[in-house]
């Protein structure tokens, strides 16, 4: 793969989930406030939100400047060869996919049946593809076990990943579905806050609606537009993730993380932490 022309102000903090195959790499980031310039003369790049919650991020290329809450899901696609800056100002988890130009000119031509001279993909700043970003997990989950599938699973990800980028974000298909009615930016920071700063609370549903002057019907159904979640899987993931936290950066016991995290027991903390990493707290807590 060709070398990186990057010109970081602050190195990302990359963790240990990086792998490169034939035609693609796939990174995992995670980073504190920040900025970055980035770009590569050979390879597209997609960056998937890993972020639990939203995350204020700003994003320039061509003179335009596109200023939003990130969460997680949504996709940024930098083409080869354009400039792009990032500026975030929480901590920031993404998932980069690098994948080469020369690969994807060659897909056009074989699978869409696409003049690979007309191959061009559109800068996007922040949209939403559910079958993309369900090939990003299967990727991080396959470096992440060690390559256990093999080149040949790993291969056809890649093959199928490059289809739907030529289908949805080129100029053979241009991209048409992003958000819909969902809740607007201001709309989405409010209530995300309001969530994460009372998760010890009860937090009703009726309490989410009436912060934003909405009925509960409307409410759920523009969050779940927003977020790709209901309000109440949304409530959980942040009280898991918060009480995942605090066992690896406290030593207060699992009685008093479920309940400083608003949980109904700590059995019930337990069952959760066990569905979600298949340890134990205890386990959770001493594993590196």
């Amino acid at each position: 793969m060709a070398n990186l022309l990057e010109n970081r102000l602050r190195p990302p903090v990359r963790s240990s989930a990086v792998h490169g195959w034939k035609h693609i790499v796939v990174e995992e980031f995670s980073q504190p406030p920040g900025q970055e310039r980035y770009e590569n003369p050979t390879e597209h790049t997609l960056c998937i939100s890993l972020n639990p919650r939203p995350s204020r991020l700003s994003q320039t290329a061509n003179y335009r400047r596109h200023i939003s809450p990130c969460v997680k899901g949504d996709i940024c696609i930098v083409p080869a060869g354009l400039p792009f800056l990032w500026q975030w100002h929480q901590t920031d988890q993404y998932l980069r996919i690098r994948i080469g130009s020369a690969f994807l000119q060659t897909v056009a031509e074989e699978a869409i049946a696409v003049s690979p001279d007309h191959v061009a993909l559109y800068p996007e700043f922040r949209v939403r593809h559910l079958q993309i970003e369900q090939f990003g997990a299967m990727l991080l989950g396959e470096i992440k076990n060690g390559g256990l599938a093999g080149s040949l699973y790993v291969e056809s990800l890649t093959n199928a990943l490059a289809v739907q980028l030529l289908r949805s974000f080129s100029a053979t298909q241009p991209c048409t579905a992003v958000y819909g009615e969902g809740l607007s930016d201001r709309q989405l920071l409010q209530v995300t806050d309001y969530i994460n700063d009372g998760l010890k609370h009860p937090i009703g549903l009726s309490d989410l609606a009436d912060l934003l002057k909405m009925s509960k019907f409307q409410f759920s159904r523009r969050f779940k537009q927003s977020m790709g979640v209901t309000p109440h899987q949304y409530v959980l993931q942040q009280r898991l993730e918060q009480a995942k936290h605090l066992l690896k950066a406290t030593n207060l016991s699992v009685m008093e993380i479920a309940m400083l995290c608003g949980f109904s027991s700590h059995s019930h903390l337990g069952k959760l932490i066990r569905q979600h990493t298949g340890l134990s707290p205890k386990a959770y807590r001493s594993d590196a």
